[in-house]
């Protein structure tokens, strides 16, 4: 049994990750601040399925309250850190730049120095395919040039995999990012496109359709985001980097197409231009997470689509 520390408990990946930990017989603390970014009602209702599992303990705080993770780090029982807290979406960055700061880079360095000073086997934290900006070069891979980003939020991720760098190789913390690639699937983020489109075409709303549909997304489920987490957990690197995607890009329009389909109703669809810090493509080269971490995941689009609705019926009782 180990004992992990996972911040964004009540977040979405967050509380996958959780939950998986405990149905294996481990035990976690969460760290969460319940913010209003989106409906806290479902961040609630995620926390109520973690409390019903033994093992889990909830702390509420901030990650840029410097004493409160100090106390956490100081109080709590856990020799592994999973640090996936953070400000999340690209658009929101360019609205409300200082939260990205506040939370991606205070919040950070209070985890990692924490990390560093007691002494913990393991750093994992979260970052985003959003670092690779406007590379041209498709798949993205872990090896390619990551220096201009397009959006605050991929700034930010990318200063915290160089911080995270230096305290590896200053300090000896055992650290790794991961680069995650467009997450969808139960329990998901009321902001991203899957539970937008969904709520939209139940309630007869147009859908907001970016760059007229000519995009293509890494859609990956969640199940097999959080298989490359607990590999990244168990394996204990000294600094390493991965890319957790699916390695099999969607069309914006087929994605709608899935989504219509599940749905079993056809969507109106309001045609618009590539927003500010969009990319057209996200695609992950993921040779080097198969070969350090056993990555290999296993849902298609068309299946995970399938799950996330069945439970979005039975969460809101459609």
């Amino acid at each position: 049994m180990t004992q992990y520390l996972v911040t964004g408990a009540a977040g979405f990946i967050g509380f996958h990750l959780s939950k998986h930990l405990l149905s294996r017989g481990d035990q976690v603390v969460g760290f969460d601040n319940l913010n209003p970014y989106y409906d806290p009602t479902l961040k609630e209702a995620r926390l109520k399925i973690l409390f019903a599992l033994p093992g889990f303990k909830f702390v509420k705080g901030d990650l840029a309250d410097e004493a409160a993770v100090e106390k956490l780090f100081k109080e709590e029982m856990f020799s592994k850190v999973c640090h996936l807290a953070a400000q999340a979406g690209v658009r929101y960055s360019i609205e409300n730049p200082r939260a990205y700061l506040l939370s991606n880079e205070v919040g950070f360095f209070n985890m990692i120095d924490c990390a560093k000073r007691y002494q913990k086997e393991n750093f994992v934290y979260a970052s985003s395919s959003s670092v690779y900006g406007s590379n041209k070069k498709s798949p993205f891979s872990v090896f390619d040039p990551v220096d201009h980003p397009i959006s605050l939020y991929a700034a930010t991720k990318k200063a915290n995999e160089l911080v995270a760098h230096s305290y590896s190789h200053l300090f000896g913390l055992r650290t790794t990012g991961l680069r995650f690639f467009t997450v969808y699937g139960p329990y998901g983020r009321p902001d991203m496109a899957l539970f937008k489109f969904a709520k939209a075409i139940l309630e007869d709303k147009a859908i907001e359709v970016y760059n007229h549909g000519k995009m293509k997304r890494d859609f990956t489920f969640v199940e097999d985001i959080v298989s490359g987490i607990v590999s990244s957990l168990d394996h204990n690197y000294a600094y390493e980097v991965f890319n957790l995607g699916n390695n099999r890009p969607v069309q914006l329009t087929y994605f709608v197409e899935c989504i219509e389909k599940a749905l079993g109703k056809k969507a109106k669809q309001t045609l618009l231009p590539m927003q500010a810090g969009d990319v057209a493509e996200t695609c992950a080269d993921i040779d080097y997470s198969k070969e350090k971490l056993g990555y290999e995941p296993k849902t298609p689009i068309e299946q995970g689509i399938e799950k996330f609705i069945a439970w979005y019926r039975q969460y809101y009782h459609i």
